[in-house]
């Protein structure tokens, strides 16, 4: 096992040098990390130039390396801004475009600094005890604000104090008196996130949250989106969970509105809805404010609504009710009529523009995973879009969407390396008769007349989708590449097919799940001759991993092998040692003490004595989610029963697997595991007692 993934780690080191094009090879994990992410795309003021972060990876350094690039909106003029080793990101444009403010850790630690568009050196802005973070800059840009971790009611340098007492000390222990005590992959500390905002010519930074035990932007992936400046510049409109000891079971962001200058303390501006607000952004000439609201208390994927309000005093409305799909971004026409937006849709994930008036919605880009919108060019809205067989790039598209120009190519020698599976979409009908859609991936090179292993991969959230996207960590192309026809379904709970498709996974995460991953698997079988019904694997982390441990008691004899990353085996104890409590609440309705039939109801951890499937058990250490003696529990449960399996484990990841090296230590014996029950005449379906 040492000697394989040294061999692959190395061969990454390779692959990451210049490629022949005429030198092909199937895609693969090397490929992926070799790949230049773009992310965070902002348009200049002038709608000339388009700022982004670029990520490429550093594999002697086993990390990621961001700098900062610009492009013209006509894909002109790309060139790169900041060339440190540090990680440099989160550009922002000063109010005239001639500047790029963004944080850096060029110092040691992370703090503000500017750079002009014409290039030349960068200038450090801040030089605080702690770490900067999330930029945002005033209208007329005079200041900045951004986050801070800090104790509530001390300053920067106090917090900074404290921490260093802590560290010098020799007694270790933590005492809590609430929750969270850990949350995603950290141990609490006591600090919090807190906006601070002072002049960027110079000054003191003042805590516009003052002794609020609250997080803005929230944890642990808030960021800059959630926070803005008003109109005037003369106060800040933030998002945040206030809501005391219930916060590890309450989903009730409020949207809050604190004076620059500390003056006062922060005012609700959202307290009559007792869900999640977030996300505020004033139209062009500030006179509307627009944010994003869920309804239903508790539901962490319930549907985003686009709200508006006239601005200081307006009733707020939401625009479109009638649209089933869920706003993620808020990009403002410079009328102030229309808001464009992106939303997860039928397998993809596309730009729409909303009439504010009419509620009229109108589809601009259908195809592919948009990841943000940038802004707006004259009559042209820029976006950052990825697909089944690209990363990121940057793209422009006329109001209309019958016009799309590819702005970037950056990964354009990678890719004309390498070769990839023919992706398709298809539908069937699944549980409740219902059209359920799914992804098929051709294998590398595919030859009609062969016979495929299938690898039927299944998605976590379990509120989300697969959808036509390029992911970093479960990447149908890879298993296509290896040989293997790809799967994966969006099954019922999957997000894009409109709120009730989303919902219906409640109180049912084994009932219509499962029926729609059976019946899309007989669907894709029965379509495609070449796929080998005899030779089936399932793959599956998080809510995917937890289908893996249902399935391994409901088709004992299905499939040849399984992987299970990061699944809970028992449901019941699962909710005592998770930490977003609000999660277990909602889809299993209710605390386990009040219904503890909505734990048993479908828990793997009953039906452990029909297992016989080998399986892989992977998980992280640093997973506060679905904590590690998870995977513990289901490695020794296979163990005593004489079931084929391995566990993985990482020490230093938390749900999700990160690092280059430990990514491609991952691919190696994945595909390494299911190989050897497809390809190695592992033996007979359910032949393993």
């Amino acid at each position: 096992m040492r000697s394989r993934f040294v061999a692959l780690l190395t061969l990454s080191m390779l692959i990451a040098s210049p490629v022949l094009a005429a030198e092909t090879h199937p895609f693969n994990v090397q490929d992926m990390w070799s790949m230049k992410r773009i992310s965070d795309p902002q348009v200049s003021p002038d709608g000339k130039w388009v700022l982004f972060t670029l990520r490429t990876t550093d594999f002697e350094a086993n990390k990621g390396r961001t700098d900062l690039w610009v492009v013209g909106v006509d894909g002109k003029g790309l060139r790169q801004l900041t060339t440190d080793p540090a990680a440099d990101n989160g550009g922002r444009w000063s109010a005239d475009g001639s500047t790029v403010y963004f944080t850096s850790t060029r110092s040691g630690s992370s703090q503000i600094w500017k750079v002009a568009l014409a290039g030349g050196e960068a200038a450090q802005v801040t030089k605080l005890a702690l770490d900067a973070s999330n930029i945002v800059l005033s209208r007329d840009g005079s200041r900045v604000a951004f986050s801070v971790s800090v104790f509530p009611g001390a300053s920067i340098d106090e917090s900074a104090k404290k921490v260093a007492e802590r560290e010098k000390s020799k007694a270790r222990g933590q005492l809590y008196d609430s929750l969270f005590i850990r949350h995603w992959d950290t141990w609490a500390d006591g600090r919090r996130s807190h906006i601070f905002v002072m002049p960027l010519a110079g000054g003191d930074a003042v805590d516009i949250m003052k002794s609020m035990v609250a997080d803005a932007p929230s944890l642990p992936f808030g960021g800059s989106e959630e926070f803005t400046f008003t109109p005037d510049g003369k106060s800040i409109i933030f998002s945040a969970r206030d809501v005391g000891r219930e916060e590890a079971w309450s989903t009730n962001f409020d949207l809050f509105i604190a004076p620059i200058d500390g003056s006062s303390a922060p005012a609700r501006l959202t307290e009559e809805n007792k869900a999640l607000d977030t996300r505020p952004v004033f139209s062009p000439d500030g006179k509307q404010l627009a944010w994003l609201a869920m309804a239903r208390p508790g539901y962490e994927a319930d549907r985003q609504a686009l709200m508006v309000r006239a601005w200081p005093d307006g009733k707020p409305r939401e625009v479109a009710p009638a649209w089933d799909r869920s706003c993620e971004s808020i990009v403002w026409s410079r009328d102030g009529k229309t808001v464009f937006t992106h939303a997860t849709n039928l397998g993809h994930q596309s730009v729409f523009a909303i009439d504010l008036k009419k509620g009229e919605v109108k589809t601009i880009v259908r195809e592919g995973w948009v990841n943000s919108i940038a802004g707006l060019s004259g009559k042209r809205v820029i976006y950052d879009l990825d697909h089944l067989r690209s990363p990121s790039e940057l793209y422009s598209s006329s109001l209309d969407g019958k016009n799309t120009q590819q702005l970037t190519n950056v990964n354009a020698e990678t890719l004309a390396a390498v070769r990839f599976g023919e992706p398709e979409q298809i539908t069937f009908k699944g549980a409740k008769n219902d059209d359920v859609y799914a992804w098929v991936v051709r294998p590398v090179d595919f030859d009609a007349a062969k016979k495929y292993p299938v690898a039927l991969i299944i998605h976590g959230g379990p509120q989300g989708s697969m959808s036509n996207h390029f992911h970093y960590r479960w990447n149908p192309e890879i298993y296509a590449a290896h040989g293997y026809a790809a799967i994966v379904v969006d099954f019922h709970g999957s997000t894009g097919y409109g709120q009730a498709f989303c919902d219906a996974i409640r109180g049912d995460w084994g009932g219509a799940p499962l029926e729609d991953l059976q019946k899309g698997l007989e669907a894709a079988l029965a379509k495609y001759s070449y796929m080998d019904g005899n030779n089936v694997v399932a793959l599956g982390a998080s809510y995917g991993g937890w289908m893996v441990n249902w399935m391994a008691g409901q088709m004992p004899d299905r499939f040849r092998a399984f992987v299970c990353h990061d699944g809970n085996l028992d449901e019941r104890f699962a909710y005592y040692d998770t930490e977003e409590l609000w999660f277990p609440e909602w889809d299993h309705m209710g605390t386990p003490w009040e219904n503890p039939e909505g734990y048993s109801k479908h828990n793997p951890i009953d039906h452990v004595t029909k297992w016989k499937t080998p399986m892989l058990v992977i998980h992280g250490g640093l997973d506060y989610r679905v904590v590690y003696t998870q995977g513990i529990g289901t490695f020794n449960l296979l163990q005593r029963r004489g079931i084929p399996s391995k566990f993985l484990y990482f020490p230093d990841e938390n749900h999700w697997v990160l690092k280059p090296a430990n990514s491609i230590q991952w691919h190696t014996e994945v595909l390494a595991w299911i190989d050897q029950w497809t390809k190695s005449g592992g033996g007979a379906v359910g032949s393993h007692q």
